[in-house]
């Protein structure tokens, strides 16, 4: 009887111990679900101001890598009259054209929710870090300060990068390459606004490397030897990477995409480096404990 009650007593504790796990599991849910709500909220938000002011949006920012006073075009101009090269592009027109009935509102909809996506990023990473955060032993909160900065700086800095150099220069050579002087080329604007969205933030996310690699030798899957030994395949990899990404065959275009991604690699080879430096001075104070 008595062996009896103790297995009762266990299976309500046990089962007590299961019910706790699965309400702190619905805790952390609820938690993240309220994060995710109010980011959304500053999205929609933004994407309402965007929606707004979208006449100047729309002939300013998203067709001005299509124009030829764009600041691309004239910097490299002038900066190849500066050195006595020709680095101008020749004058080049897209023309767009809608086929669809509801074809431009639903363009000015779906680009104004992409611009506001974008816009939200720093007020996303900053929810989700507070999400994270309360998890987070003290000195775990201290090597991650800065997450939120770094991860919106490094972002950030990619969109303008793919949106002033990769944007401009693919857009350029699409534009003016013909198979046949027979064919004109004519352009849906869902084509066009799919390139230049694609082009500038897939940049801005080969530009987190940096975070994650940080993610990867915290969790001991990636290490500073490692990316040492694999640097001649990481080298092959970028230049495949920038041909795939700048469609022009001129190596002046590959060179100044190869540059940032180069200097990325060797910066996420210092971050891994730093990762491991802390690991090993923490595994020696536990030892020395």
């Amino acid at each position: 009887m008595s062996e009896t009650s103790d297995k009762i007593v266990k299976a309500i504790k046990d089962k007590g111990k299961t019910l706790e796990g699965e309400m702190s599991f619905f805790g952390h849910l609820e938690a993240l679900r309220g994060h995710l709500i109010r980011a959304s909220i500053a999205i929609i938000v933004i994407t309402c101001f965007v929606f707004a002011y979208y006449d100047w949006i729309f002939d300013t920012l998203i067709m001005g890598p299509s124009k030829m006073d764009f600041w691309t075009y004239r910097t490299m101009c002038n900066a190849g009259n500066a050195i006595g090269r020709n680095f101008c592009f020749s004058a080049f027109h897209i023309q767009l054209i809608n086929t669809e009935m509801a074809g431009q509102f639903t363009l000015q909809i779906n680009s104004s929710l992409m611009i506001g996506i974008t816009l939200g990023v720093p007020y996303l990473l900053w929810e989700l870090w507070r999400f994270v955060k309360p998890a987070l032993h003290e000195k775990e909160r201290k090597a991650a300060t800065g997450f939120v900065f770094y991860a919106t700086f490094l972002f950030f800095t990619g969109v303008l990068f793919g949106y002033y150099i990769i944007t401009p220069m693919s857009l350029h050579f699409l534009a003016t390459y013909t198979v046949s002087s027979s064919i004109e080329n004519l352009f849906t604007i869902d084509s066009y606004i799919s390139s230049v969205a694609t082009l500038t933030l897939a940049t801005g996310l080969v530009f987190e490397l940096p975070i994650l690699i940080y993610i990867l030798a915290s969790l001991g899957i990636m290490t500073p030897h490692f990316m040492r030994s694999t640097r001649r395949y990481a080298i092959v990899i970028i230049l495949i990477i920038a041909a795939i990404v700048t469609p022009t065959p001129d190596m002046l275009t590959m060179t100044v995409v190869s540059i940032p991604l180069f200097l990325l690699y060797e910066i996420s080879i210092v971050v891994a480096a730093l990762v491991e430096k802390r690991k090993l001075k923490k595994e020696q104070d536990l030892m020395s404990s």
